[in-house]
């Protein structure tokens, strides 16, 4: 562990971490909606076919305070009406996320990279092929949870509440730890093998999943996130969201450094991806 920590510690000081979690930021600014949108487009493949009416009761699931259930609502009903025109359009905003993932990991990476760009974009591609499960998995369950929301006919007790937190971290916490696999498998500077991969994947994901149930804490607070821009809260949501990636991408980048550390101990990189041990 001693030895794991220092890794970590050598593969960050290579660079400036929270530089390269605001570059990833800012691609994800780009990304973020549009596979989303894919996402929620992907649920009318399902058995009986998803519609916007079946999936707004979704809605539920989401505090109201902050006006996050009107966005959730415009946000299905644009996915759930994309064509396949429209769905092919979006892979190209969709696959900056690979890119600005590379990019942020590059300095902190000891060798120089070449065709960052292209490469990574179209290697992120590849989770399209786990987006339907992944996300039937997601919408099946948080359908089975709306019955313990108050507005879903919960008693809105302390019980609901905790099974509503347990289950949700556990779903989101698994589902990302096979996006965020394929991630430091493929898209990101390094190529762990994909046993170091996966495990730092997975202790990852625990992380920003316990991190997503406190954004869902944030959005229950009666608090107006315009105050601090004039009374202008689209611009204070569009910061608060911004500030949340931030710190996701600061977790997502410290997980990279885990599987780059394992590494350096001889049990984890490919080829001549390796990175020099000390």
């Amino acid at each position: 562990m001693r030895a794991l920590l220092s890794g970590i510690r050598e593969v960050l000081g290579r660079g400036d971490l929270a530089a390269s979690a605001a570059t990833l930021t800012y691609y994800a600014a780009i990304a973020v909606v549009p596979w989303a949108l894919l996402a929620i487009w992907s649920t009318t493949w399902m058995p009986g076919g998803a519609d916007a009416e079946s999936l707004s009761k979704l809605r539920v699931l989401i505090p109201p305070q902050m006006g996050g259930r009107g966005v959730f609502d415009e946000a299905v009903a644009v996915g759930t009406g994309l064509s396949l025109l429209s769905a092919l359009v979006l892979l190209f905003p969709a696959s900056f996320y690979g890119e600005g993932i590379r990019r942020a990991c590059v300095p902190l990476h000891p060798r120089e990279d070449r065709f960052t760009g292209w490469r990574s974009r179209a290697w992120v591609l590849g989770l399209l092929v786990a987006l339907p499960p992944l996300t039937y998995v997601v919408v099946t369950v948080a359908g089975a949870l709306t019955t313990l929301a108050p507005d879903g006919g919960g008693t809105g007790g302390f019980v609901d509440l905790a099974v509503r937190v347990v289950v949700e971290f556990i779903v989101v916490w698994l589902t990302l730890t096979v996006a965020l696999t394929w991630v430091y498998w493929r898209v990101t500077p390094g190529r762990p093998k994909l046993g170091v991969a996966a495990a730092a994947a997975l202790a990852t994901s625990s992380f920003i999943a316990g991190f997503t149930q406190g954004f869902l804490l944030f959005l229950s607070l009666p608090i107006d996130v315009g105050v601090p821009y004039g009374g202008l809260r689209v611009i204070g949501g569009v910061v608060a969201v911004g500030l949340w990636l931030f710190v996701a991408h600061v977790i997502v980048i410290v997980g990279w450094a885990l599987a780059q550390a394992i590494g350096m101990q001889g049990i984890g990189a490919r080829g001549g991806d390796r990175a020099p041990g000390p």
